[in-house]
């Protein structure tokens, strides 16, 4: 079937009165415009209404898409970053909004950020900056921000992340570890809270997907993974795939 046709029949399906999730007019027009089977192998998942894993990270599905772009409340030419940057397609999204080169994005795992990469240029959005870091740390040489997205959960956001929003700016995230809700804070700290979410948590520097201790803060992780790994012996030491030695810490 054209891919076309399916990107429509997936927005009329949020915005119908069975799923009542989609409500602002430009992010189903920017979902409509964007090619999202681009950003998968089989274009019949890519517009099916729920999450997928590709390369250890969730893809978030459409209507979760939705749902955080609606509480971002981003306007025209808004500077946005994005902490978790998974495939690329809420980014895509969000660059249909404000403009590709108002986008950034950053992801913890080299290979996500390749991923998202290749997939971005492939649907015309190699305006938008993708870069692999720690995202607990935000993306400091292309701050203030206007609007920024954690795309993984936490009990708060990182403060540096926080210090990087504009005076007017405001923060999107999943609240929360076992049971999250979207959660939208101001540079003022006042707090808009949203509805039930599940997101994967936010990983800090050293961690990848599929490790165990995740969502510290980074002094906390470092003194951590020290203890753990000097217990580790035998098969346990598969479990983990460093970005760093421990000895570097």
């Amino acid at each position: 079937m054209d891919p076309a046709v399916l990107r429509e029949d997936m927005v009329d399906g949020l915005e119908s009165a069975t799923k009542d999730v989609l409500q602002d007019e430009a992010v189903a027009v920017a979902m409509r415009d964007v090619p999202r089977h681009e950003f998968f192998d089989d274009e019949r998942l890519a517009y099916a209404d729920r999450e997928h894993e590709v390369l250890g990270t969730r893809v978030l599905s459409p209507r979760t898409v939705a749902r955080v772009l609606q509480a971002l409340a981003l306007e025209d030419d808004d500077s946005v970053l994005i902490v978790g940057a998974g495939v690329g397609y809420t980014a895509a999204v969000v660059a249909e909004l404000v403009g590709a080169t108002n986008v950034h994005a950053v992801d913890i795992s080299r290979p996500i950020v390749i991923e998202a990469r290749q997939n971005l240029e492939r649907a015309g959005y190699d305006g938008v900056l993708v870069d692999c870091r720690d995202g607990a740390q935000g993306f400091p040489e292309y701050a203030p921000f206007d609007r920024i997205l954690l795309e993984a959960a936490a009990v708060e956001p990182p403060r540096a992340v926080l210090e990087q929003l504009s005076a007017d700016g405001r923060l999107v995230f999943p609240r929360g570890s076992q049971r999250q809700r979207l959660e939208a804070i101001s540079a003022t700290g006042d707090r808009t809270r949203f509805e039930a979410v599940s997101f994967a948590p936010l990983l800090v520097d050293g961690e990848q997907s599929g490790t165990l201790e995740r969502n510290r803060m980074a002094r906390e992780d470092r003194e951590h993974a020290v203890r753990r790994a000097e217990s580790r012996r035998g098969w346990e030491q598969d479990w983990i795939e460093w970005e760093h030695s421990v000895s570097s810490r």
